[in-house]
């Protein structure tokens, strides 16, 4: 007798021994979350993690160990936004210094500035500790001028800074996350009440998906120790986990509830879910770990903190499917389909063939040339606007001007530009060469005072390190960082640095700051994208061919992934580069996509794809196994398939919709785009590309070897049938293929007795 598949053994264990397997699935959830509170998580620092010219100022910068206290700008001007009055606003700014003097959390009050434009008056102001801390000790500042604001009529006092800015924004964005968070919940758990018809069924998957995100978020936590994480890595694992938790569970659970239903004993039902769908969660799993694991080549930190999170909920996922899952099956038996929602139950319990599979795929089946080629067709027209994508930085100008703290960080840099778009030069060399980089750069200001790229508002101070090794000065300009001249300020300025610091021996420079970043990091990713996409095209073309044995379907499975995941890039570039959905989706376009997210996007959207086309090509595979020809086994694969599938792609859709509500510009982009890419993965790509190519491709699909090759179990080939027929290799000779029934529904003793 052959031995079982890893993942029928280790269900078989799991389901006779469900105590054993739910309570060692609890103790690991509960030891990642503990490990990782406590250990913490190690941020990424923006200084550090820079590529090219940037990165090396950050690294300079660093290495002056400058005390970093967190600056706090109270920004004094008229409440209607008309002139100011001047010596109302004078008043108003000594108010404002004298309380905050008396503040225990504020160290220095600074001079008053007026603003050249005569619109504003700036009180600047330093706060003690560290500024990580400062969102939370920035409090009685906002109090203060919130009070001096009160007292002086006419006049808006309102607070920009490290803490202020950081506690607004977790405010807003916070609030946009936890209101994601309270609405994917109750929807995800109602599209699978809607797709069991029965409670405890629609709960399984969600809660075994929240127990695997919080895992995750333990886990990632230990890793930032070793890759530092970024400040999104938490929402993807969310957005990650939430969706494949939840699939991944609903492959096995369906495929199981079908088998009970034929009359299989529960823990019949759950071994044959764990060798097929089981199996599949293994693949679509794997795809995906290796589709992120391509994010490394980028060799940025970055990405190197996303692959490592999804890599981590992913694996989680996996892991909890194969072995929690089939205990929980196990325990539950036939109370998994209770209580029951009576028409939900009735719904999802129809028997007969379904009619509306076969009509939606009869255009493929009947006429497949013509289908594939429109279909085709109508995919590379929705890719056409990626051709025209642009890219830039995040950055505040991707923020809705609705926040607040947005509105205030706009009237300051209005008036003040110095203290918007700020481009850092930074520069080593010996303590002995002291004066002389001192006086370079003050050569290098007066530059910059006769150009009218730079901001001329206030006087840049150059800073020197206590061992005076390491010297920087902040160059502000007057525009939008992400706007051509910020970029020409850039270049112009990284052009004049060298050669003022020209002949001091032992010299090392660089040029930072927000613009200086997204030109680096836009042209890091220029040299790296062909590395990644290459390794996740290779790895993906050997992981299914090595699985489905056939060249033929590894090659499709790339090609229409990169068709769907180029259809997606063109909807993403017409929508956020263009301002025709600004109403419908509540932002202000930018005229461009953030940089980080199409490479992102590229390798999440090619392994969650994957999840559907393993598991489609599976069941199909399954027709042909049984004798099938070629069409017949793609309409039964994929009817067969269509409410898992379906359902699946409407818990992604909906998952990554939610955060196309949020206010962070970059979120919008990477929820549409997601959502946009499983719709037209589980529409476009299955009802007419995916069985108008196989189709077309006929026995050739399993070439080289038939589906039969490397088959397990109940599935193994036992005829060596040869030949070639006008369709390329034939599979087998067996006995004329008669369609699978539609599974009856389940008669227990039970419902038996109910019905007496």
């Amino acid at each position: 007798m052959a031995k079982k598949p890893a993942t029928v053994r280790i269900a078989r264990w799991s389901a006779t021994h469900p105590w054993s397997a739910m309570g060692l699935w609890a103790v690991f959830v509960a030891l990642c979350i503990f490990l990782g509170g406590a250990a913490g998580t190690n941020k990424l620092d923006e200084q550090e993690s820079g590529v090219r010219e940037s990165g090396r100022a950050g690294k300079i910068v660093v290495d002056g160990d400058f005390p970093e206290r967190p600056e706090e700008n109270v920004l004094i001007t008229a409440e209607g936004g008309g002139a100011l009055d001047r010596a109302a606003a004078q008043r108003a700014a000594a108010d404002v210094a004298e309380r905050m003097k008396s503040l225990p959390e504020v160290a220095s009050v600074g001079s008053v500035v007026p603003a050249e434009n005569g619109k504003a008056v700036l009180v600047p102001v330093t706060m003690k500790g560290h500024k990580d801390d400062a969102a939370e000790n920035v409090e009685p500042l906002l109090d203060v001028s919130a009070a001096v604001e009160d007292a002086h009529d006419g006049l808006r006092i309102e607070q920009v800074g490290t803490g202020s800015t950081a506690k607004g924004m977790q405010e807003t964005i916070g609030e946009d996350f936890k209101k994601a968070e309270l609405i994917s919940l109750p929807l995800t758990l109602l599209i699978m009440v809607v797709v069991f018809g029965a409670l405890i069924a629609a709960g399984v998957p969600v809660v075994l998906a929240l127990s695997c995100v919080g895992a995750a978020m333990g886990l990632s936590s230990l890793a930032s120790h070793v890759l530092p994480a970024t400040s999104a890595i938490s929402s993807v694992i969310l957005l990650m986990g939430m969706a494949v938790g939840v699939d991944y569970s609903l492959f096995y659970l369906k495929r199981e509830r079908e088998e009970r239903h034929k009359g299989k004993g529960h823990i019949d039902a759950i071994e044959i879910a764990a060798e097929t769908s089981g199996h599949t969660v293994v693949v679509s799993g794997t795809t995906v770990i290796v589709a992120m694991a391509g994010l490394y080549l980028a060799r940025e930190a970055t990405f190197a903190s996303l692959a490592t999170g999804s890599i981590i909920v992913v694996g989680a996922a996996v892991l909890g499917s194969l072995t929690v899952l089939p205990a929980l099956l196990g325990k539950l038996g036939g109370w998994v389909d209770r209580p029951r929602v009576p028409f939900l139950w009735r719904l999802t319990m129809r028997t007969g063939e379904s009619t509306l599979w076969p009509a939606l795929l009869r255009p493929a089946l009947v006429k497949p040339v013509i289908t594939l080629v429109v279909s085709i067709g109508a995919l590379l027209l929705l890719a056409l606007p990626a051709l025209d994508m642009e890219l830039k930085q995040s950055g505040s100008d991707d923020l809705s001007r609705d926040i607040p703290v947005v509105q205030s960080l706009d009237r300051l840099t209005e008036s003040f530009p110095s203290e918007g778009t700020v481009h850092r030069v930074a520069v080593r060399a010996p303590a002995e060469a002291a004066d002389e980089v001192k006086a370079a750069l003050g050569n290098l200001l007066e530059r910059t005072a006769a150009d009218d790229a730079f901001a001329h508002d206030q006087e840049p101070a150059i800073r020197t390190s206590e061992d005076e090794r390491v010297h920087t000065v902040d160059v502000a300009t007057p525009h939008q960082a992400n706007t051509d001249e910020a970029k020409e300020s850039l270049k112009v300025l990284r052009a004049w640095v060298p050669q003022e610091l020209d002949g001091i021996d032992g010299v090392e420079s660089g040029v930072g700051g927000e613009v200086a970043r997204g030109a680096d990091f836009t042209g890091h990713l220029a040299e790296r994208i062909p590395w990644v996409v290459g390794f996740v095209l290779l790895l993906t073309f050997t992981t299914m061919g090595i699985i489905f044995r056939s060249l033929a379907v590894a090659l499709s499975a790339i090609v229409l992934n990169l068709l769907s995941a180029a259809a997606s890039f063109g909807v993403l570039v017409a929508v956020f580069q263009n301002t025709w959905a600004e109403g419908l989706l509540g932002f202000d376009s930018t005229g461009a996509i953030v940089n980080w997210l199409p490479l992102f996007l590229f390798v999440v959207l090619f392994g969650l794809s994957m999840d559907y086309h393993v598991f489609v090509v599976s069941r199909i595979r399954e027709a042909a196994l049984a004798g099938a020809p070629v069409r017949q086994a793609v309409q039964d694969g994929i009817t067969r398939s269509a409410g898992v599938v379906t359902s699946a792609a409407v818990v992604m859709i909906g998952v990554f919709a939610i955060f196309g509500t949020l206010n962070a510009v970059e979120f919008k982009q990477l929820g549409i785009g997601l959502a946009v890419a499983i719709f037209l993965d589980a529409v476009a790509i299955r009802i007419f590309v995916l069985p108008a190519l196989m189709s077309v491709v006929g026995g050739w699909n399993w070439w080289p070897g038939g589906p039969a090759v490397g088959s397990r179990g109940r599935h193994s080939a036992s005829g060596r049938g040869a030949g070639k027929g006008v369709d390329g290799p034939s599979v087998e000779r067996r006995p004329p293929y008669v369609p699978l029934p539609a599974p009856a529904p389940e008669t227990t003793r039970s419902d038996h007795s109910q019905q007496q």
